[in-house]
Order: C-alpha cells, then structure tokens, then sequence
C-alpha cells in the first residue's frame, strides 16, 4: 500500500469521534512512530473532547515499559517494532487513562531500518472491553508518508473496530 492513498486523517478522524461520541465510548492513544500526529489529528475535530482521555508518546523503548506497562522482557526480546508490544501499548493506554477504546501505534518511518526492522514496517493495535487486534501493514514513502498514513491505517482501525 502507499503511504499516501485512502482518505485524508481528518475526514478519519472526524468519522471516528463521531462514531464514538455516538457509542458513548473514549479513546486513549499510545504512539511511538505516529510521535502525537494521531493524538493531534483527532484534537483537530470539533468536540474531540467528548471522546479523547488523552495520548502517551512513548518514543524512547523504556518508555513504553515504565509508562505504558509493556513488558521489559518482552522487549528486551523482540524490541520495540512488534505485534505484542502495540497490543500491550494499547491495554496499557487504555488502562492508564481510564479510556473505553486504547489504540497504539508502534513501527518504523525511516530513513533507516531500526533494529533489523525495514522501513515502513508498522504495528497498529487496540484494546477494548470487547477484545484486542492487531494490524501489521508495510507502508510504502518517505517518512513524513509513512507517519501520514500510520494516523490515517490507525483511524481506520478504529472505525472498524467500534460499533456505533
């Protein structure tokens, strides 16, 4: 997928504090990659404040442990880029903030690979009273369109994910 198709992040975002405010759900992010560009995108929609607890950039990997709860081991282990560790970023987001929906963003924009990882290589994840999902997607561009597109994959994701 490029990283510069599909709908624009504010239309996203848009459609999902709607889709929450509807539901009577609040949302919660963790990001890494994304840096507070999701966290900012749903701010920029009128009446965000009836669904956003809030967002932890957690860019630096110990910070995911120490705010976040995600496990040292398990990032000792498999490093930052991960399934398992953006669906421990969203519970954990999730948990920390008191909110109904976490979502987490965790991944490489490049230029270079991090850790054996390539660019482009993203992990999405949220958390949920009614369970946990993952999304791995490989985002194609440079880095300011891989971070455009994460916002926009994890806004989708929330959409798919909340019933409203």
């Amino acid at each position: 997928m490029g990283a510069d198709d599909g709908p624009s992040a504010t239309t996203l975002a848009e459609r999902v504090v709607d889709r929450l405010a509807r539901a009577g759900l609040t949302l919660a992010v963790a990001e890494s990659l994304t840096g507070g560009a999701l966290a900012a995108a749903v701010v920029d929609v009128p009446g965000a404040s009836r669904v956003l607890r809030g967002g932890v950039v957690a860019y630096a990997t110990d910070l995911k442990s120490s705010l976040l709860g995600v496990d040292r081991g398990l990032l000792a282990r498999r490093g930052p880029v991960d399934r398992d560790v953006a669906l421990a970023m969203a519970h954990g987001v999730r948990r920390s903030l008191g909110a109904d929906v976490g979502v987490a963003t965790t991944g490489v924009a490049g230029p270079d690979p991090q850790d054996g990882v390539e660019p482009g290589i993203v992990h999405l994840a949220l958390d949920a009273p009614w369970g946990s999902h993952h999304e791995l997607v490989h985002l194609v561009g440079d880095r300011a369109a891989v971070r455009r597109c994460a916002v926009d994959r994890a806004l989708e994701l929330v959409l798919g994910r909340v019933t409203g």
